[in-house]
């Protein structure tokens, strides 16, 4: 089986301002944006490329996640940290792709298996 992630916004945004989103569907063999996650992104200038991609191709990977794990939201994380969380400890075959910091910490309490955009970045260059 293939990688599996479920992405936040911020390496979603990153990824879109450096040419490189591609790079979450050439990687993975599933890619999740959770609703939120889109949601956050809509927030920026239309013409953001993660805006505009989550509008045409990544669509495809958009997912409602449902409410936020319990667990996950003592943690007080945004909105859609939460989501991607929620749905990486939900199914636990995924890792998540965030960059916050108190994320990553919630992630290694749930035995999430997260990366970052420069983990992304490092296993393409690979």
């Amino acid at each position: 089986m293939g990688r599996l992630w479920v992405v936040n916004s911020s390496p979603l945004i990153v990824l879109g301002k450096v040419n490189r989103l591609r790079l979450l569907t050439d990687l993975a063999e599933t890619v999740v944006v959770p609703d939120a996650v889109v949601r956050e992104v809509a927030r920026g200038p239309a013409d953001d490329p993660a805006v505009r991609w989550l509008a045409g191709e990544g669509r495809t990977w958009v997912r409602d996640v449902g409410p936020v794990d319990p667990v996950v939201a003592a943690w007080d994380l945004g909105l859609g940290e939460s989501h991607v969380l929620t749905w990486a400890a939900g199914n636990p075959v995924y890792e998540a792709i965030v960059d916050d910091l108190a994320a990553r910490k919630c992630a290694r309490a749930l035995r999430v298996p997260v990366r970052g955009v420069i983990g992304v970045l490092l296993l393409a260059k690979r």
